[in-house]
């Protein structure tokens, strides 16, 4: 599709796609770049990794909360939605299938990132959403197709995140575990719009054991 995010900048760190042996795509939050979120590269120390981090067109991937109708976000989760589809198929081009790739996202890429894993659910090398849920007002549904098979599924957030209703990432939670993945949902007490050293080390970990079993 031709949107707001289409031909923009894809970052790249880590290995490269013909010596890498997983993948992870990571969508940055409103009002950052993908620069800003391939530092995490550097947080996770996975050697073995393909990196890929895509910008949004002018550093939103859609204009109002997540929480507001689908519709008036529109066309702009459209288009995030497919590029991040662009992405997946360019990795998976390279010899790298979704099985062993991680779609990671934090805040606004979190929720973007989330929905287009629940609208694609399938095996992934595994899920990530760091303060975020899935898109939609309260009463939205939730009948996605497909299947994680399994899929590792991190869910991190605070308690009090100004950005993100509590009750929303567990409701996430609980239709990714009616979906098939192996769900883990941590909300932090006195926690920010940020990313701790505990959700890190968790996907640190996810990471190892994606490479340990390729």
């Amino acid at each position: 599709m031709e949107g707001p995010h289409q031909n923009q900048p894809l970052l790249s760190a880590g290995t490269a796609p013909e010596k890498a042996r997983a993948a992870m795509l990571l969508v940055h939050g409103r009002g950052a770049t993908a620069a800003s979120i391939l530092s995490l590269a550097e947080e996770f120390r996975q050697d073995e990794f393909l990196y890929l981090a895509p910008q949004a067109g002018g550093n939103t991937w859609y204009p109002y909360s997540f929480l507001s109708p689908i519709a008036s976000n529109e066309p702009s989760i459209s288009s995030g939605l497919a590029a991040i589809g662009a992405v997946l198929a360019q990795v998976e081009a390279a010899g790298i299938p979704p099985e062993r790739t991680i779609l990671l996202g934090f805040s606004q890429g979190a929720c973007l990132a989330l929905e287009y894993a629940a609208r694609n659910a399938r095996r992934y090398g595994g899920v990530v959403g760091y303060s975020g849920g899935l898109i939609g007002p309260e009463g939205t549904p939730r009948d996605y197709p497909g299947a994680f098979e399994g899929t590792p599924v991190f869910l991190g957030c605070g308690v009090s995140d100004p950005h993100i209703p509590e009750a929303r990432v567990l409701e996430s939670a609980e239709i990714f575990r009616r979906l098939g993945g192996e769900v883990t949902a941590r909300l932090y007490p006195r926690m920010g719009h940020t990313v701790n050293a505990d959700e890190i080390a968790f996907v640190r970990e996810m990471m190892a054991a994606l490479i340990r079993q390729v």
